[in-house]
């Protein structure tokens, strides 16, 4: 079965991410990165930790390091796509549409939202 959640897709945080402090719960964003390995993602602007990165030189010879806030993973059950028609998070489902292209007709698995039946 093809992956729920791709890089790319607007998706809405349900629960999880640091709720005991102040929390991402509600928010969206856009997925940056998925790992289908471990089942997470990173999604801009959400589940952000503070980083310390150790002081050295880049290749220009400016110097690097300090503290740094960065997106942390996320587990994939902990999100949800957004309906591009409601704005509402909704699950994910698979059809088969055949499509047309100079004169040759093919089957294509299309993504699509099962509330509003709109393909993603």
């Amino acid at each position: 079965m093809g992956a729920k959640i791709k890089k790319g897709d607007l998706v809405q945080v349900l629960n999880g991410a640091k709720q005991d402090r102040g929390g991402d719960r509600g928010k969206q964003g856009k997925v940056l990165k998925v790992f289908p390995e471990t089942n997470r993602a990173i999604v801009e602007g959400i589940n952000r930790v503070t980083k310390h990165v150790k002081a050295g030189q880049n290749a220009s010879g400016g110097a690097t390091g300090g503290i740094e806030v960065v997106e942390a993973p996320i587990h994939i059950s902990n999100l949800a796509v957004v309906d591009p028609e409601s704005n509402k998070p909704t699950r994910v489902g698979f059809r088969e549409e055949t499509v047309e292209k100079d004169g040759v007709k093919k089957t294509v698995r299309v993504r699509y939202a099962k509330a509003s039946g709109k393909a993603l």
